[in-house]
Formats: structure tokens, sequence, C-alpha cells
């Protein structure tokens, strides 16, 4: 893949008059933009109260200036510039067959979001990065025809967010889903991060996976023991994440002694308030 750019208005720019009516206006006037394959849309403006939707409505419209691009990510954008809960996500239902040569899509915030009847036959990574991923985007995943994905990563985020599913949402998601390539799956995020954990070492698809991401949850010594009972039956797994977890230092070195590459950093102690415990997923708001 070719050269990355990111475009992006700062606050001065936001109060000059630029916005997300503006964003691919100034990006087809970027002399750069025929040589970036990986285009990354930063904040839009005031990204908590406008849509990007202007901005997948204007790429189609354009979509032969835009046919090269391979890479894309919309909302790239850290908590200072907005709180990931808070960002307005669109209707990528058109997006699909505008790109043709898209190789990879990323996708953060998940209010508003509504990825549509997806099919690409080249697209080989697709990531959502929220605090709650609605049932509705879930099923619209599960129902999707990507032959060539390689790479699937879910932010499952919390009720309070948005997500309004379980346990039983995502073991449907990986029943249902025809993704014959898939190599690198990442479950992630989850304050039921266990029972997840469940779903997807019974799924299909671990038989071919090479990366197994089940980070930035609320992971503890129920979900480690599941790991380290299962994983020895999958020679295939090159790659276990789960770091940002609530496992002991025990259960950490028992992972760690798996032949997989084992990435258990970050370990936090659940919190203790009047009398329950409690334990955060890394990215909610």
């Amino acid at each position: 893949m070719g050269k990355s750019k990111k475009y992006v208005y700062d606050y001065e720019q936001f109060e000059n008059g630029k916005g997300p009516g503006t964003m691919v206006e100034d990006i087809l006037n970027d002399p750069e933009f025929p040589q970036v394959s990986g285009l990354v849309i930063g904040c839009w403006g005031e990204s908590w109260d406008d849509s990007c939707q202007i901005i997948l409505d204007q790429i189609v419209e354009n979509k032969e200036r835009f046919s090269h691009v391979e890479s894309l990510f919309v909302g790239d954008m850290d908590y200072e510039e907005c709180e990931v809960s808070w960002i307005i996500q669109g209707n990528y239902s058109r997006l699909w067959q505008a790109l043709p040569h898209l190789k990879e899509l990323t996708v953060k915030g998940s209010s508003e979001l509504v990825l549509g009847e997806i099919s690409h036959p080249g697209l080989e990574s697709l990531t959502i990065i929220c605090g709650g991923l609605p049932v509705s985007v879930i099923q619209e995943i599960q129902n999707a025809k990507l032959p060539n994905l390689k790479k699937l990563v879910l932010y499952i985020g919390i009720e309070d967010y948005g997500f309004d599913g379980s346990a039983d949402t995502i073991k449907t998601l990986l029943e249902k889903s025809d993704f014959p390539k898939l190599a690198h799956l990442g479950i992630e995020d989850s304050e039921i991060q266990d029972e997840l954990v469940r779903a997807v070492l019974e799924c299909k698809y671990m038989k071919q996976l090479k990366v197994l991401d089940l980070a930035n949850g609320t992971l503890t010594d129920k979900g480690g023991a599941l790991l380290l009972e299962t994983i020895p039956s999958y020679p295939n797994i090159e790659e276990l994440d789960v770091h940002f977890h609530y496992m002991s230092e025990g259960m950490v070195k028992d992972l760690q002694a798996l032949p997989a590459k084992v990435d258990a950093s970050e370990r936090y102690e659940p919190e203790e308030y009047k009398g329950e415990i409690w334990m955060n997923a890394m990215l909610t708001e």
C-alpha cells in the first residue's frame, strides 16, 4: 500500500467555515491526493453535532476520483477532539460499490452508524472502534458478503454507549457469518469478556485463525482458564492478544507459557465499592 494521509480540521479552521461539507472539496483540491492510497479522515469540526454523512455522500458522488483508495479510516480522532461515544457516524451503504479497490475500512464511533448491505469482493480488513456496538450493525456484518476478509476487529463496548446485545449476539455472528479467509479475529473491549471468550473459542473460525484478539475487556481468570485449556488444541494460532485485562499474575504467567506469542500486558486489579466488584472495559466513552 502506498502513501497514507490524514485530513482533519482544528477549532480555528472550523470557526473559519470549515466542516463536513468542505472536507471532500479540500481533499480533492490537495495535489497530493492522487498519490494517496490510505485516506484517513479525522475530526470534521463539531463531530458530536454534525455527522460525516455529507463526507460519505460526496465521496460516492466523486467515486471516479476516489477509486484508487485502498484504505479508509473515518473518525480518527482522540477524546480531546471528540469522545468516541459522541462521534456521529453515517450510512456506508453506497460506499461499498464506490470504492472498488478498497482493502481496509476502519470506522470509529457507532452513533447513527449504518453499514447497509455489505458486499465487497476485495475488502480484507474491517475494524469498528466504538464504546458500544449496536446489534443492528453486528447483524449487518453477520450478513456481509466479504469473500476475501482476512481481519475482523469489533469493539463490543457496553450497554450505556450502544451495545444492546449479549454473548449470544456474538455467538450468532460467528455462527452465521461466512468469511472463508478470516485469519485475524478481534472481539474486544467488552464488560462481558469472559462470556465472549467462550463464544469465540466455540466458533467455526478457530481452526483457521492465526491471530486471536480478545483485548481491552474485563477478562478474568475464568476466561483465562478457558484460553489455557483450549488454545493448545489450535496450533494454527500464532498470536493471542489479551492486553488490558483483570487476570491474576499466575494466570498471566501460565498463558505466556503457551506456544503462541501472547500479549498479556496492562493487568489491572478489580475495584471494590460498597461491597460490589467493578471492572471496566478499556474504551467506553
